[in-house]
């Protein structure tokens, strides 16, 4: 049987974004960075992305033993899932995390059984796996605004909640760029039309925090960057207009679940008008595609904003 190659995008300032086929094609970025014969991940993908990643190395024509870091911008499994199982083929890497984050990594039984309610034991199977921890030895936890070099090269981890509590973005003034993870929303390369990209944001079933999730787009924009690395997927340029839509549509969400907060069946009414949302929305961007086409693309997110939305009409004090 062949070698599966990986679909990668070559960026530039050493910079590659390696597609990990998580869950379908262009949905979940991995981005390697090269400085001066030394590497790092950001973020991993699940346990069926390693080879990926790994086979991506080898396309750079580096060894293994040459990655110096594995970034996890937060600790949810489809940015984080695969870690465990990479650093096990990476004998000099060290695992990047927020301190919220660190001991979910460490031992990941309650990010298990978390993943397990949301997507149900036999989707989670599918989708995960066996979730390898990473030794408590091979982690360095960052404080806000901690510098690392990679060969040289400064990367700076700064704090960004809203998403989740346990996250932080990597700025790379190299490029003039910041890995945003989930901390800057989603932006699908198939929505892009010739009005640019399309971007939206993501909650998390627990956790989200509106005001919060303001504050992580301006800390992002105080950096004054040309491009961002989404996870969600890879790199972005308009940012000034991005930035303004990350406002505006987290806002549009809350008011969506303020509408529907004491309906009987919130979560339905909830979905039903987060679809026409994004139905909406796409066509006033310039999207061709059918309605079944977006409803396709956005039904996990959908799913997992109304989660969220209601988590935070639950939880508000």
């Amino acid at each position: 049987m062949a070698k599966e190659l990986p679909r990668t995008t070559q960026l530039d300032h050493g910079i590659t974004a390696i597609d990990t086929d998580h869950i379908r094609p262009l949905f979940d970025a991995s981005h390697l960075i090269v400085e001066n014969g030394r590497a790092a991940f950001v973020d991993t993908g699940a346990n069926e992305s390693v080879p990926l990643l790994l086979a991506a190395l080898q396309e750079q024509n580096l060894d293994n033993a040459d990655v110096d870091f594995v970034f996890l911008t937060h600790v949810h499994l489809d940015h984080a899932g695969g870690a465990g199982l990479l650093m096990q083929s990476l004998p000099n890497a060290r695992a990047v995390l927020h301190p919220r984050g660190a001991p979910h990594m460490i031992d990941p039984a309650k990010l298990i059984r978390g993943a397990q309610a949301v997507y149900g034991m036999e989707k989670f199977a599918q989708q995960y796996g066996e979730i390898v921890p990473i030794d408590e030895d091979r982690i360095v936890v960052v404080a806000d605004d901690a510098e690392i070099s990679l060969g040289g090269r400064a990367m700076r981890c700064l704090y960004t909640e809203g998403h989740a509590r346990h996250h932080y973005v990597l700025s790379d003034p190299a490029s003039k760029g910041v890995f945003t993870g989930d901390s800057f929303g989603l932006s699908y390369r198939e929505f892009d039309t010739s009005q640019g990209e399309f971007i939206y944001p993501t909650t998390t079933p627990v956790h989200f925090d509106p005001p919060e999730a303001h504050k992580a787009i301006d800390r992002i924009m105080s950096l004054s960057p040309d491009r961002l690395f989404l996870t969600h997927y890879s790199q972005v340029k308009d940012l000034s207009r991005l930035a303004d839509d990350m406002h505006r549509r987290i806002d549009d969400f809350v008011v969506m679940a303020r509408r529907a907060e004491k309906e009987s069946n919130r979560t339905e009414v909830m979905h039903r008008s987060m679809y026409a949302y994004f139905h909406e929305a796409l066509g006033e961007h310039g999207y061709s595609g059918t309605a079944e086409q977006i409803d396709n693309i956005v039904e996990i997110d959908v799913m997992l904003n109304t989660m969220g939305l209601e988590f935070w009409l639950d939880h508000q004090h």
